[in-house]
């Protein structure tokens, strides 16, 4: 069997041909470790794992077995193709992972910026900053009060990363840090930034920090100082295009002191690595996420490498408990980041006899048996189809959004987003009678079919649409939902804004899906009063622990899971991390151990964008 004979794509195939073109000697299984080394980036992966692969027959279809490791790995090491990380080839070898050397150059670029900023510890009056903790978060009666740790290490520390499940305060946390920071000396000159990595996220943040400024025990100038506008992060670097150079980075960094991401679990490596590298030195630069949470749509797991091995020693212990009067405990760090890293445990949403918190933490622990006996418990805030079939499905659909059909026939865009929100079909994939494309088609054709509308027609009051693409000149972002509505003026399509809700003639919007049913990736970072989380009928690649637990968090109320026991199992059993390296370069000598053989990423079903240059 020949190259030209293995079922690769068209990138995997234009990136060997390029490669042959550089080398005609070139033997066989360095090519395929190529071609191997590019479907690994479109998995998610940042790098191919050779142990994972060396000996085996990557393509099942395909009659073919790579070498085994020792004598693959050397035939790589010969190669011209293949360099090392201080060298210029299209590949880069870093132990037993293999890497474009673009991603290769991020990974470390991106460890080596985080180590220096982690490391740089600016001047703080801690008289200042233990008066304004204890009167910024003297609500809190949590012993120790994680809330109050994060943000003493974010005023202490050029770099914080403070991760949290639904409902465990990390907006809460963040307003008053930033208001912690504007107290002290010189804090009233601060340029604060707020971003998010999607349109809908940054607008939602911006909103929660407005909100909650009321509150705040500070000065009328605090309040003021406080920033309430945020930016996707494409639009603050200035993405270009196509190109993957973006128009800040270290020669042209951004004008801020600080930077606040939010939802940075869906930040790949690439954009990670520019958005640090376009920071001033001395700015600090603070990740809010839940790092349980699925990872970013391209290529690597960012965040979730970023939590691995905190933990506080005891010089920070010391200082916190003189800062704060907490009792901080002390675990030994196995990262370099240490204590810039810290974790909210606590949450404000799900008591502690909540059914969908405690279904969160089965999924996490990865208990498949405790998963299925919670759900057959029939808790009030739990539902559970286990023999599901796609007819009921939308049957069961149909009845969800009858309340939201029902106000659509008004005209009021405040009453159907809150009836719209108040119930959401979520699903683990596009395709299939169980994925967002057969749901809503099915469900649309009932619709039309209760409101009389002809099935050609593509518009009709209740048709709720979802963004696909940016359009900033109509301030509308991928991900953003509308929902169609009858007015004096014909039919608009409403979203909401920061000043109310802005009407669109169907004709204006910029690409669109319907959005009955929504992808358990596009739902990160809502919420809603109920979600029915749709699992599908056959094994997927798609179905993962981060899948299962983003999805059910999304709930406010209540979960009702529609999946046969195999894939909850499937679901909760299969922990799909990502091959990268970032983690192993922030770890303590001590700490190298970290296996770097992942177990095989969940494919995403969105399209990549920085694959177009690859070295």
């Amino acid at each position: 069997m020949t190259l030209a004979d293995l079922p690769l794509g068209p990138l995997e195939r234009a990136f060997v041909a390029s490669l042959q073109r550089l080398e005609p000697a070139a033997p066989e299984p360095v090519l395929l470790a190529a071609a191997l080394c590019c479907e690994a980036l479109a998995s998610g992966d940042v790098c191919l794992p050779l142990q994972r692969f060396a000996g085996k027959r990557p393509w099942p279809e395909a009659d073919l077995s790579l070498p085994l490791f020792a004598t693959w790995r050397a035939q790589l090491e010969a190669s011209p193709l293949i360099g090392t990380s201080d060298d210029y080839a299209p590949l880069i070898l870093v132990g037993d992972r293999l890497y474009l050397a673009r991603y290769q150059a991020y990974e470390e670029q991106l460890a080596e910026q985080l180590l220096t900023r982690a490391a740089d510890a600016p001047d703080v009056d801690e008289a200042q900053l233990s008066d304004s903790l204890a009167r910024l978060f003297a609500f809190n009666q949590q012993s120790p009060d994680w809330q109050r740790l994060a943000a003493a290490q974010a005023v202490r520390r050029r770099l914080a990363v403070i991760s949290g499940g639904p409902g465990t305060g990390k907006t809460t946390t963040v307003v008053r840090l930033l208001a912690a920071l504007l107290e002290q000396p010189g804090g009233e000159r601060l340029a604060i930034g707020l971003a998010a990595p999607t349109g809908k996220a940054a607008a939602r943040m911006a909103e929660a920090i407005r909100n909650a400024k009321a509150d705040l025990p500070v000065s009328d100038a605090v309040k003021d100082a406080l920033p309430d506008e945020a930016r996707t992060l494409h639009r603050l670097l200035g993405s270009r295009g196509d190109s993957p150079k973006v128009r800040h980075d270290a020669a042209h960094p951004l004008a801020l002191d600080v930077l606040v991401v939010d939802e940075a679990s869906m930040v790949d490596l690439a954009l990670m690595a520019k958005l640090v590298a376009a920071l001033p030195p001395k700015a600090r630069l603070i990740l809010l996420g839940d790092k349980d949470q699925l990872a970013a749509v391209e290529a690597g797991a960012v965040f979730a490498e970023l939590c691995e091995g905190r933990g506080f020693d005891s010089q920070a212990t010391t200082d916190l408990q003189r800062l704060t009067g907490q009792n901080v405990p002390v675990e030994t760090p196995r990262s370099r980041l240490g204590d810039a890293v810290v974790l909210l445990t606590h949450s404000h949403r799900f008591a502690g006899d909540s059914g969908i918190g405690e279904l969160a933490r089965r999924i996490n622990a990865g208990d498949a048996k405790g998963t299925v006996a919670l759900l057959q418990e029939g808790r009030a805030d739990l539902a559970w189809s286990a023999t599901p079939s796609p007819t009921a499905l939308i049957e069961r659909l149909e009845q969800g959004y009858a309340p939201y059909l029902q106000a659509a026939r008004q005209t009021d865009p405040s009453a159907a987003f809150e009836a719209f929100n108040g119930f959401r079909a979520l699903t683990a994939q596009r395709e299939g009678a169980f994925g967002v494309t057969g749901i809503n088609e099915a469900l649309e054709a009932r619709f039309k079919r209760r409101l009389g509308v002809p099935s050609r027609e593509r518009w009709y009051p209740g048709r709720a649409v979802m963004v696909r693409q940016n359009d900033y000149a109509l301030g509308l972002f991928n991900g953003d939902i509308g929902l169609c509505l009858k007015t004096e003026q014909g039919l608009r399509v409403f979203f909401e804004g920061d000043e109310g809700y802005r009407g669109f003639a169907p004709a204006r919007l910029p690409s669109h899906d319907s959005a009955f049913a929504m992808t358990v990736h596009k739902s990160q970072g809502s919420e809603f009063t109920e979600v029915l989380l749709a699992l599908p009928d056959q094994p997927s690649p798609l179905l993962s622990r981060a899948l299962f637990y983003t999805g059910i968090t999304r709930a406010k109320r209540k979960v009702e899971v529609w999946a046969l026991p195999a894939r909850l199992a499937e679901a909760v059993n299969t922990r799909a991390e990502r091959a990268a390296g970032l983690a192993e370069r922030l770890a303590l000598p001590s700490a190298q151990t970290r296996a770097t053989e992942a177990v095989p990423a969940a494919k995403p079903d969105e399209p990549k964008s920085d694959q177009l240059s690859l070295f």
